[in-house]
């Protein structure tokens, strides 16, 4: 395996070069507003040392892009949106809880039809397809590029989303059609909030892909670009064109997956201390624990898969304040290198305070030695006190478990905290991220209700769907192994009704070799 990896953070763009799961090279460049300069700022820098003028099989890309979009009001589209599920679902219209002015921004027009399915995957009303024809008439004469189709039930059986995408491609089939069974689990208006998201993001995430494309292909490299997903998987640039919102929180993961794959450890606590903002979680199995509860993103609630994290305002580039001492939540973000007092600026950092107690040695030293050790002294005191309220937050057991400090901004950790066995540190953790989406895998998932089946038999069938659908998005089925297991009685349902959950992980299969069976 010899791949580069990137990951595109607020402050920093990471870029490692792994061969054979060992990092040969890692260099850190300064986010550029466009991203794309600095991603390739940092490939011409890694490229520069001779062991990694490679040929490489792949480049897989982390990125804030879409998910800084949604919560900066940048970028987002006008879209259709259909439900299905009439009457049923009549009194809580799409959009009806986004906040008004993103709401405002991407509603291009409401269509509400008859069809949907019930909770045991049974059809309660028909599909009403001449109400779809007039809405696909509708959406092509008003000039909308993109749709989201969202009917009830839907992960049970999508037949009324795949028809409606059907009849969109006959009437308008330059339209982007998004099926909320695509992204989303059981819960209506989650699971169609990611799929009207996702939807008021087709035209950035064809412009960000194709620029990352031109900007891999301009470094001289030739080899197929991949995008991280929010649960430390990959997806081909063709998928993540059609699924942006899967990598919403993909940079936090790669860090996660990174600190796993360089620790050696599988289980253990994680905190990812950046230039803007440290995000603390738990591995599980090498994967960071997934939320089970609902998760808002720039207001909008939603769904699917993402990491259970907890992200505070504490990085190296946070303010300092002076009166009270304060670290954070404030930053200069990707300014560090112009506004820290180290490099030649005038605000005083988190950076600045620890160069000044001897914690690293960057910049000018001597332009932060007239700091007074109260200051320096309650400036570290205020980012650990932070650091170990919210390390305890996430925790899930009483006991001590080890903790990997990774990120640019670990330096802010300090080398004991109560309920931590262990501080573990390690090479390279500055670009955990990077490292992360390096050795990302593919996964599958499965979410679905299965009835007159044992629980074994139950599980193993969501299993199998699970592994085909990895194998479908480019996994090597022999090297599949599964990374979740959740299962509920369903008791209102007849049958031995059972919801199962299954997700599953495997390396990227080789293209030269015959898919296996």
């Amino acid at each position: 395996m010899k791949r580069i990896g990137i990951d595109v953070g607020g402050t920093n763009t990471d870029a490692v070069l792994i061969v054979d799961e060992k990092v040969v090279h890692s260099v850190k460049r300064p986010t550029t507003a466009d991203v794309t300069s600095g991603i390739l700022d940092a490939l011409k820098a890694l490229r520069a040392e001779p062991a990694a003028a490679i040929k490489v099989d792949a480049v897989v890309i982390g990125t804030t892009h879409f998910i800084n979009a949604v919560v900066q009001r940048r970028h987002v589209q006008k879209i259709g949106a259909i439900r299905i599920g009439m009457p049923a679902s009549a009194s809580l219209p799409p959009f009806c809880d986004w906040p008004t002015d993103l709401a405002s921004l991407v509603n291009g027009e409401i269509f509400m039809l008859e069809g949907g399915h019930d909770y045991d995957g049974r059809p309660f009303m028909p599909l009403d397809t001449s109400g779809l024809k007039d809405a696909a008439r509708k959406i092509r004469d008003k000039g909308l590029r993109s749709v989201a189709v969202c009917s009830s039930f839907s992960p049970l059986d999508p037949s009324c989303e795949t028809t409606a995408r059907e009849i969109l491609a006959e009437i308008c089939p330059d339209v982007a059609v998004t099926l909320s069974h695509d992204l989303g689990r059981i819960g209506l208006l989650e699971r169609e909030n990611a799929a009207l998201l996702n939807a008021s993001l087709h035209d950035l995430a064809i412009t960000t892909v194709a620029a990352f494309r031109k900007a891999i292909a301009d470094s001289g490299i030739d080899a197929p670009l991949f995008l991280t997903q929010n649960d430390g998987t990959v997806m081909q640039a063709e998928i993540a064109t059609a699924f942006p919102v899967m990598s919403f929180a993909s940079g936090a993961t790669n860090s996660m997956r990174g600190a796993a794959h360089l620790s050696g450890l599988d289980d253990a606590m994680v905190v990812d201390v950046g230039g803007t903002t440290s995000d603390i979680g738990q591995l599980r199995h090498g994967f960071p624990r997934e939320a089970n509860a609902v998760v808002e993103v720039g207001g909008v609630r939603t769904l699917f898969r993402m990491p259970d994290l907890l992200s505070i305002g504490l990085g190296g580039g946070s303010h300092v304040d002076e009166d009270p001492v304060r670290v954070g939540p404030l930053s200069v973000g990707y300014r560090l290198t112009t506004d820290a007092l180290v490099f030649g600026g005038s605000r005083l950092t988190a950076t600045d305070i620890a160069v000044a107690a001897g914690l690293i040695d960057i910049g000018d030293r001597s332009r932060v030695a007239k700091l007074p050790k109260r200051l320096i002294d309650a400036a570290l005191r205020d980012a650990w006190r932070k650091l170990e309220e919210d390390i305890d937050r996430m925790k899930t057991e009483a006991g001590d478990v080890p903790l990997l400090a990774v990120g640019g901004g670990a330096f802010l950790v300090p080398d004991r905290l109560p309920g931590i066995s262990e501080i573990v540190r390690v090479p390279h953790g500055d670009c955990a991220n990077a490292v992360g989406a390096a050795i990302a895998q593919v996964s599958g998932e499965a979410d679905q209700v299965f009835r007159d089946l044992s629980r074994e038999d139950a599980i193993a069938a969501a299993r199998d769907i699970a592994a085909d659908r990895a194998v479908q998005a480019g996994a090597a089925r022999d090297s599949l192994k599964t990374v979740d297991v959740e299962d509920m009685p369903i008791a209102y349902l007849p049958g031995n009704a059972l919801r199962v959950r299954v997700r599953v992980a495997g390396a990227i299969a080789d293209p030269d070799l015959p898919a296996a069976a």
